[in-house]
């Protein structure tokens, strides 16, 4: 089923859902920006309703189950009121559909939203630190099975990119929004070796194949560098 097949079918299962309470619906994150892989990537989607109570919780069961079982995360799910009030506790969020957005339905709520930025840079560091670990945790589950340990790293590069492209937000200057492009800027400006990267990407979307590669290397490098966006967004302002 192609992405725009299966946005089609959400979009309309939330209206016939929903009614006059739906608000809006928003695809973003890679999917909206053209930089989504169909193996890897999840199509990320915002659904804004009037309010949300345990009616409206309750009508959303089959559609989120059904959304899940096409391999995607639930849909972000918020009341019209709490967007505006939220900005302060979801800057990375509210950055990424403000910049790569795509409207499916009603009216696009965020526009000329202003994200407050308070505590910004601390929810990137934050995220990052913990996916870092989240991924030392894992790979030391499956050191010794090399498609595992290869399929975890090809898994976790999509997030540790949009976190870099925050890092670059936040160091100063524009951000791509596309992957590769994040880690050409960070090469340039945070001083990174794009290498690992790159080569989860290619592995990702096809352009490479994993026979060749040494895993435990690969993650050795691939740590290493994470490390260097970690340490660039430590030494910013607090």
């Amino acid at each position: 089923m192609t992405i725009e097949k299966i946005l089609e079918q959400l979009t309309e299962r939330l209206e016939k859902t929903y009614g006059d309470r739906l608000v809006s619906v928003i695809l973003y994150g890679s999917a909206a920006a053209g930089d989504h892989h169909a193996r890897f990537s999840d199509l990320n989607v915002f659904c804004v309703l009037r309010e949300v109570t345990t009616r409206e919780l309750g009508e959303s069961e089959p559609i989120f189950r059904w959304w899940r079982e096409q391999g995607h995360p639930a849909p972000l799910l918020m009341a019209e009121r709490e967007v505006r009030e939220s900005t302060d506790c979801f800057p990375i969020e509210f950055h990424d559909i403000l910049e790569r957005r795509r409207l499916l339905h009603g009216s696009d709520v965020v526009a000329g939203l202003v994200v407050e930025d308070r505590y910004y840079r601390a929810q990137v560091e934050h995220e990052l630190r913990a996916k870092m670990l989240r991924l030392r945790q894992k790979a030391a589950g499956v050191m010794h099975d090399r498609d595992l340990l290869v399929r975890l790293m090809a898994d976790s590069v999509s997030t540790f990119s949009m976190l870099t492209r925050h890092v670059l937000r936040l160091a100063g200057g524009a951000a791509g929004t596309q992957k590769r492009e994040v880690i050409e800027q960070a090469r340039e400006r945070l001083g990174i070796d794009p290498t690992p990267f790159l080569t989860l990407l290619d592995l990702r979307e096809g352009a490479a194949k994993p026979r060749g590669l040494q895993p435990v290397a690969l993650l050795e490098q691939y740590l290493r560098e994470i490390q260097r966006v970690v340490d660039a967004v430590n030494r910013l302002e607090r």
